[in-house]
């Protein structure tokens, strides 16, 4: 290409040197030529040939230059390209990792929340509540007023069995007029009444009459060991105020007197069936346990002040109305995980269990009772076998 343009540029001067210093044409039909003219024409020709050489070069120096700085300029555009999209590359590779390190920071923190909420839905599960707590505490009250409750019914048991029975040394053992003598005397030294008191008999005392009014036994725990007494004699006024004379001596060694110890172990026996349900009902409302600050406070929101010691009744009594009344028990049974209301309600279950055995008892009792009921209307419906002689025998 080179060459081309050289002999291009060439052709050029030439026919433009011959234009400007050829000669007019002559007429002649060929040009004549001198030396002259032919080296003024090789010297022209060189000097075009040495300038167009010049012009060649420093077109090819521009071109040079030029493709250098385009191609300097393409490596610099490609260097600053590849530095940008080796940034974006960066960055989007930063920004996946950043993204992961904050899903892997967020997964992590969820997964401890739910270990926490978790941790705390056990700690709720198995922690008991406060009305478990009193419930705990109730039940151990009641089967302890129970116990202490059942021991007082024996108490009361060995000593009335033995005055009913007309024991030694009891009033009845003497006779039936010392029993009813003891009978009055009580009644008089305990609850005389104004008439009583009137008549000189005795002081007014401050319970009169407590011996007969059926408020003296039907309570839901006894104040003092007074209000026990009273219950006592109630009771004693009830079932067996004046004690027949006791069979002793010869009384007992006749064909009589054993048909009527017979008779009277019978109506001991009744006599005791009866007293046995009054003294088991006195028991279970003697004080005999110490009420819990749940339950004096229990007690206070129904106006009444807390008596010193609390009976099997009332801590009973206190504990069934606390489930139905108590506005604690409703709150926090609102609050109660799962867990802890199907603690309440086996617990529930538990105390029905529970009054469920004590009404039995009670049933037991009562059936006894109208056993020994039947018995006397049985014996009091039977005539007796009919009198008849003695046989004869002769004598052969």
């Amino acid at each position: 290409m080179r060459n081309r343009l050289k002999s291009t540029a060439a052709v050029l001067v030439i026919s433009g040197g011959m234009l400007v210093v050829a000669p007019r044409l002559a007429h002649a039909e060929w040009p004549t030529f001198d030396a002259i003219t032919h080296f003024l024409l090789q010297q022209a020709q060189n000097a075009m040939t040495s300038a167009v050489d010049k012009v060649y070069d420093n077109i090819t120096n521009i071109g040079t230059l030029i493709s250098d700085r385009l191609t300097g300029v393409g490596n610099q555009l490609n260097d600053r390209l590849g530095d940008g999209f080796t940034q974006t590359a960066n960055y989007q590779r930063a920004q996946i990792g950043a993204v992961q390190q904050i899903a892997d920071a967020s997964n992590m923190a969820n997964a401890r929340v739910a270990r926490d909420l978790r941790n705390t839905e056990i700690r709720d599960e198995h922690t008991a509540s406060p009305q478990a707590c009193l419930a705990l505490d109730s039940g151990q009250s009641t089967n302890q007023s129970q116990i202490q409750g059942a021991r007082i019914a024996t108490a009361i048991a060995d000593v009335m069995d033995v005055r009913g029975e007309g024991g030694p040394n009891t009033p009845a053992w003497f006779g039936q007029a010392q029993s009813m003598t003891a009978s009055n005397a009580t009644h008089l030294s305990r609850y005389c009444d104004q008439d009583e008191a009137t008549a000189g008999l005795c002081t007014l005392s401050p319970r009169p009459n407590a011996d007969v009014r059926a408020v003296s036994f039907v309570r839901e725990v006894y104040a003092d060991g007074d209000q026990v007494n009273a219950a006592n004699d109630y009771a004693t006024n009830v079932v067996q105020p004046v004690v027949p004379a006791a069979l002793r001596g010869d009384h007992l060694t006749s064909v009589e007197g054993q048909d009527a110890a017979a008779r009277r172990r019978a109506y001991d026996a009744r006599m005791s069936l009866s007293r046995s349900v009054f003294s088991h009902q006195i028991a279970l409302q003697a004080p005999t346990v110490t009420l819990n600050e749940a339950q004096q406070a229990q007690l206070r929101a129904r106006g009444v002040e807390p008596p010193a010691a609390g009976s099997w009744m009332q801590v009973l009594a206190l504990e069934v109305e606390r489930r139905f009344s108590d506005v604690g028990w409703a709150a926090s049974l609102q609050a109660m995980t799962p867990a802890a209301v199907n603690r309440e309600i086996a617990q529930q279950l538990a105390l029905s269990n529970y009054l469920a055995l004590a009404s039995l008892r009670q049933q037991q009792q009562t059936a006894a009772v109208a056993a020994a009921n039947l018995a006397v209307d049985v014996e009091r419906g039977f005539t007796g076998f009919t009198p008849m002689p003695s046989p004869t025998i002769a004598a052969n």
